[in-house]
């Protein structure tokens, strides 16, 4: 008896899950020490490139938070992926001190592929503005982790009409914006953010992360006998972290995930549903 197997389930090669709210799909997975991969697709952008999934191949830009390898090993791939596509290079942000060598690794990984890895890495720092399109910016702070590590907001930006111009016509309207006096001015509501790995403190030091309608946050460690001074020290949150800040959370949507290896995903949930049975009001979704 013949064994076929379906080749085309072969490509999902790695775990995804979904979340859609408003306009925004939100896909990845993410597990500490293991692999953290999102992207969202209406914005044609990606975050940390711990795995690659070959369904997230036609995005073109990333932002990576740091360089620990569950969240930068598979840029070689996802590279390389691309260029055997014949697609153009991606453009890919990361903290400054990654950049060289990262180009160093590629230049090793083309001599023992024997093909070229065509890609942009541009430097992202605590401060930067990064214009992704007309309509959405990504805003750039540090985080706090062992290496350099960066969180980024994505913004959306409308033009309105100024208060003192409301009420009149249209014609007249014309007439200002014509002799050149600027008659709108730029409104921006923060969509979505990504923290990356960090310790409280670097999503304190960005309260727009608190704003956003998505926000993706790690919380590696949920058990209470996990000492939360120690979990600081090597950048993570723990569970107790967000019951303190829970009136700061403004979000519409908060994803947590990367958490540790140490718990099932069961145990994760029993020790998270126990400390917050009402899960921020429905707003906080577990990525297990």
């Amino acid at each position: 008896m013949s064994n076929i197997v379906d080749r085309s389930l072969l490509v999902n090669n790695l775990p995804v899950r979904t979340l859609v709210h408003k306009e925004l799909t939100i896909e990845g997975y993410s597990r500490a020490a293991v692999q953290t991969y999102w992207r969202v697709p209406e914005l044609k952008i990606g975050f940390d490139l711990g795995a690659h999934p070959w369904a997230f191949m036609g995005t073109s830009t990333w932002f990576v938070s740091h360089s620990h390898l569950d969240h930068i090993v598979a840029l070689p791939v996802y590279v390389a992926r691309r260029r055997m596509m014949k697609m153009e290079p991606p453009l890919i942000y990361m903290p400054e001190n990654a950049i060289e060598p990262i180009e160093k690794i590629l230049k090793l990984f083309t001599r023992l592929d024997r093909g070229r890895m065509p890609c942009e890495l541009r430097p992202a720092r605590p401060g930067d503005e990064i214009e992704l399109s007309r309509e959405h910016v990504v805003t750039v702070s540090a985080t706090q982790h062992t290496v350099p590590s960066l969180g980024f907001v994505v913004w959306e930006r409308r033009r309105k009409l100024k208060p003192e111009y409301t009420g009149l016509p249209g014609d007249k309207i014309r007439d200002l914006r014509l002799s050149g006096v600027e008659v709108t001015s730029e409104q921006r509501t923060p969509r979505f953010a990504y923290l990356g790995d960090s310790a409280p403190g670097g999503l304190d030091a960005c309260p727009a992360m608190y704003d956003a309608q998505v926000l993706v946050m790690e919380i590696t460690f949920v058990a209470p006998s996990h000492r939360k001074d120690k979990i600081h020290k090597f950048g993570h949150i723990h569970l107790d972290d967000v019951l303190e800040r829970r009136d700061r959370f403004n979000n519409e949507v908060v994803i947590a995930s990367h958490f540790s290896t140490r718990y099932s995903s069961k145990r994760i949930q029993d020790l998270v549903t126990r400390k917050l049975p009402d899960m921020l009001g429905g707003r906080l979704h577990l990525w297990l």
